[in-house]
């Protein structure tokens, strides 16, 4: 019997140990990535990706409009972006957020569907631990809404005058500009939001990545991974919640996501759309994975887009 009880202690000990491991890598697998940084890499990307697009870039790079600006957070961190004036004086301001381990030049093509169909300024913020922004970790989006709204202040100053603002995010973009949109101070110029398959919360994304990728239950690894987070970061998995900012907010949205995305599954789409109390519309990109409605299906995107967009800026 005091074999038997020590095989157990031993058994639970064991487990303690593993959920603790299980729970550190999961965060740092997460939020420190090793992925590419570099600009002409990130460049060379979207060109493979948008080979119709390349010329059009070139050109921007060519002549001096595809510039870079930096702003100061709020805690001192030197915040990077890239502007891209309108082809004409507007009053239009585009601000496109880059996905999890992406660089802004990855949204390039979504700056040119918004400065060439509804001649728009852009702004391409680039996030923490991202390009040349700094940061010790991936904020997942949370953290990151706090720079947007400091971006979204500084519009004027970046285009000399008043603007009216759209917010388009891309995966963990999307999630940014979700939770920038449930935030009491956000400036009233920002008119809509139009989010492509974000996801509905950290928790969710995580819980999800742990059953598919590792096989493992979200209790006790991912309770854990929370804790440590909360105790490291300053922050909670659990509270980073796309569903309660867009719970929060008025903010005209359209919700884009690809029908056959596994990576941040489709179904998050609709609770987070049912959930959002202002003028909404929705779109799924037929037979499209993850981040790709657009380069899938680039006439009926601009078409979506332009239709929501147009009636609010």
């Amino acid at each position: 019997m005091r074999r038997v009880m020590m095989w157990c202690v031993g058994l639970v000990v064991l487990l303690a140990v593993a959920a603790l491991v299980g729970g550190l890598l999961l965060l740092n697998l997460a939020l420190k990535p090793s992925f590419e940084r570099g600009e002409e890499p990130c460049y060379a990307s979207f060109a493979e990706n948008y080979p119709a697009l390349k010329p059009w870039a070139d050109s921007l790079r060519r002549e001096g409009l595809l510039r870079e600006v930096t702003l100061t957070a709020e805690d001192g961190t030197p915040l990077h972006a890239y502007l891209i004036p309108a082809a004409e004086p507007s009053t239009r301001t585009a601000v496109v957020v880059h996905g999890y381990t992406d660089h802004p030049f990855g949204m390039l093509a979504f700056a040119h569907l918004y400065r060439e169909e509804l001649g728009c300024n852009i702004l391409l913020p680039t996030l923490r631990y991202h390009g040349k922004t700094p940061g010790d970790y991936i904020q997942m989006g949370w953290y990151d809404r706090l720079d947007i709204l400091r971006w979204t202040e500084e519009i004027p100053t970046l285009f000399g005058g008043e603007q009216s603002v759209v917010l388009h995010g891309m995966s963990m973009g999307a999630a940014t500009v979700m939770f920038t949109a449930g935030e009491s101070s956000l400036p009233a110029r920002v008119k809509c939001v139009v989010e492509d398959c974000g996801y509905m919360g950290v928790w969710e994304q995580f819980q999800k990545e742990l059953k598919e990728d590792y096989h493992l239950p979200s209790f006790p690894v991912l309770h854990l991974a929370d804790l440590f987070c909360r105790l490291r970061y300053g922050w909670s998995i659990l509270e980073a919640s796309t569903l309660e900012a867009v719970r929060r907010t008025t903010r005209p949205m359209l919700f884009i996501h690809g029908s056959d995305d596994h990576y941040v599954p489709t179904w998050m789409l609709f609770p987070l759309y049912y959930e959002h109390r202002g003028e909404k519309a929705r779109w799924l990109s037929p037979d499209a994975g993850h981040a790709d409605a657009y380069r899938d299906h680039p006439e009926a995107y601009t078409e979506q887009v332009v239709a929501f967009v147009g009636r609010y800026l």
